[in-house]
């Protein structure tokens, strides 16, 4: 039996996204929080007690917003990504 959602439209696009300043190319139709901070910071680990990440996106159709751990945005190409780290005190 195939599974149908492996080929639903757009769950394989390329999409140019900007992450931190920086162009980026995403596959997919959403992009996760965890995905944006792996972008952002490419190699470090997420999920360290030290370590608070605030993701911040902006989109020219107008769709503005914050993502915490777990949540998800579909994605538009030139869609803006300010991610940034803090350490816990």
């Amino acid at each position: 039996m195939t599974n149908h959602s492996e080929h639903a439209p757009g769950h394989h696009k390329k999409t140019m996204i900007i992450v931190n300043g920086r162009e980026r190319e995403f596959i997919g139709h959403k992009i996760t929080y965890e995905e944006a901070v792996a972008l952002a910071f490419p190699g470090e680990q997420t999920g360290r007690d030290t370590t608070v990440y605030t993701v911040a996106y902006a989109s020219h159709h107008g769709k503005d917003g914050t993502l915490v751990a777990g949540q998800s945005v579909e994605v538009h190409e030139g869609m803006v990504f300010n991610v940034t780290k803090t350490n816990r005190s």
